[in-house]
C-alpha cells in the first residue's frame, strides 16, 4: 500500500506561502558560498562565525535581507492572515500556529522544500522536544520522500537524524552543497556536557557544533513551548542552546504557542472546525482530587426520621494530617469543629441531593450552620 498526499490543501498552501513571502526579495542563492574560518573567526564571507575557529570547511545558507526589509515583508502577511500588525521585530523568531491533526509537520517539511527551490537555502535543522517526536519526523520524511520529489523535480536530498556516535554525518552535513535536513532533540545539545559541544579527534579536533553553526542553519522548532523548557523565563538553557546552533533565523511551529514570536499565520480550533478539518471542539479542563488546599464540602445524604440532619463530606484534621471524613451534622452544627480545626470548610459543594422526602434549601441551611471561618 501506497500512501498519497494531497498538495492542494488551501490552508496548507498558506502557511507554506506566509513564510516564503517573509523573504521576498532575497535573490535565488545560483550557487552557495563556502565559509572557511580564519584565525579569530574572520571570513572571506558576510558570515562570522565567532572566535577562536580556524580551517572549518561549511557551505552555508546566505541570507542578504536585513531586519528591516524582513519587516516589511512581514506586515502583508499578517494583514492577510489577520493578525495584528507587530510594531518591530521580536529578533529572527517566525511563529506558525497550526491546529493539532491539521497537517503541520507535511507543512514545515514543504516549506523548507519551498525555501531551497525560491531561494536555494540548503541546511536546514528540525528541533524536537523528544526522541518519540523525532522518530515521528523521521517517519513522515521516508513515507513522503517520493511526494516530494515528485513536486520538486526530483531535487537531491539528505536527511538523517543526529547521532554522537556518526558524527562523519555532521561534516557532509556542513560541506555538502545538496539540501540536507537533520533531525535532532533539544536533549542531544543542551547541557556543557553533550559531545555536540566537545573537541573531537574525528572532526579535526572542533566540535560538532562548529561544524553545524557555520552553515548558517534555517532551525524549524516543532513545539517550542516543550522544546525550550520553562516558557516563564525569558531565557532557558535550552532556547541558549537554539542559539549555539547559530541559525539563520528559526520558525517555529504549534498549535499552543506559549510564545507567538512574530506570528506569520495561525489556524486555530475555530477555524480548523469551520473548515471542517476537525469534527468537533473540546474543550479540557482539570479537577483537582483529594486537595486539601481549598474548602471543601460534599453533601452524601439527607436523614429526616428524627428531626433533619446531613452526612457530608468535609476536609478533617486527623493528627498532623488531612483527610477526607463523613461527619453528620444538623441545626446549630459547626464545621469548623467538626472538621478537627482544619479551617477549610467555608465553600460549600454539593454534589447530589437525594432526601427521601422533599427538602427546601432553606432547611438546609438552617440546619448546617457554616462555620465561622478562623475562629
Amino acid at each position: 500500500m501506497k500512501l498519497k498526499f494531497d498538495a492542494s490543501l488551501g490552508y496548507q498552501q498558506d502557511a507554506i506561502q506566509s513564510v516564503v513571502g517573509l523573504f521576498k526579495g532575497q535573490p535565488l542563492a545560483r550557487s552557495t558560498f563556502e565559509v572557511t574560518m580564519g584565525a579569530g573567526g574572520n571570513t572571506g564571507s558576510q558570515m562570522s562565525l565567532g572566535e577562536g575557529l580556524e580551517g572549518v570547511p561549511a557551505i552555508a545558507n546566505q541570507l542578504t535581507l536585513q531586519n528591516d526589509k524582513l519587516l516589511e515583508n512581514l506586515h502583508p502577511i499578517q494583514e492577510k492572515n489577520d493578525i495584528p500588525a507587530i510594531p518591530e521585530l521580536a529578533g529572527r523568531h517566525f511563529s506558525v500556529e497550526m491546529e493539532t491533526g491539521t497537517g503541520k509537520t507535511y507543512v514545515y517539511l514543504r516549506t523548507l522544500f519551498e525555501l531551497n527551490k525560491s531561494y536555494g537555502f540548503t541546511k536546514f535543522i528540525i528541533v524536537v522536544p523528544s526522541v518519540p517526536v523525532r522518530e515521528g519526523v523521521l517517519t513522515s520524511i521516508k513515507v513522503m520522500k517520493d511526494h516530494f520529489r515528485t513536486l520538486y523535480d526530483n531535487v537531491p536530498f539528505n536527511h538523517f537524524v543526529y547521532d554522537s556516535t556518526e558524527l562523519n554525518q555532521v561534516r557532509e552535513f556542513a560541506t555538502s552543497n545538496q539540501l540536507q535536513i537533520m533531525v535532532m532533540n533539544i536533549q542531544a545539545f543542551d547541557k556543557a556536557s553533550a559531545i555536540m559541544h566537545k573537541d573531537r579527534d574525528d572532526l579535526s579536533g572542533y566540535r560538532p557544533i562548529d561544524f553545524i553553526s557555520a552553515t548558517n542553519p534555517i532551525v524549524m522548532i516543532d513545539e517550542p513551548q516543550s522544546v525550550e523548557g520553562d516558557t516563564l523565563k525569558g531565557s532557558t538553557k535550552r532556547s541558549e542552546a537554539l542559539e549555539s546552533l547559530k541559525p539563520m533565523l528559526t520558525l517555529r511551529y504549534s498549535a499552543t504557542h506559549f510564545n507567538k514570536h512574530n506570528l506569520l499565520y495561525k489556524l486555530d480550533p475555530v477555524q480548523a472546525f469551520d473548515l471542517k478539518l476537525v469534527k468537533r471542539i473540546e474543550v479540557a479542563s482539570l479537577r483537582e482530587e483529594e486537595s486539601f488546599n481549598s474548602a471543601y464540602v460534599k453533601l452524601l445524604k439527607v436523614d429526616h426520621s428524627k428531626g433533619i440532619k446531613a452526612q457530608v463530606e468535609i476536609n478533617a484534621q486527623q493528627g498532623n494530617t488531612q483527610k477526607r471524613k463523613k461527619v453528620w451534622v444538623k441545626k446549630g452544627d459547626d464545621l469548623y469543629l467538626k472538621s478537627g480545626d482544619a479551617k477549610k470548610s467555608l465553600f460549600w459543594v454539593f454534589q447530589r441531593i437525594r432526601p427521601p422526602i422533599p427538602v427546601t434549601s432553606g432547611h438546609l441551611f438552617q440546619c448546617i450552620r457554616p462555620p465561622l471561618f478562623g475562629a
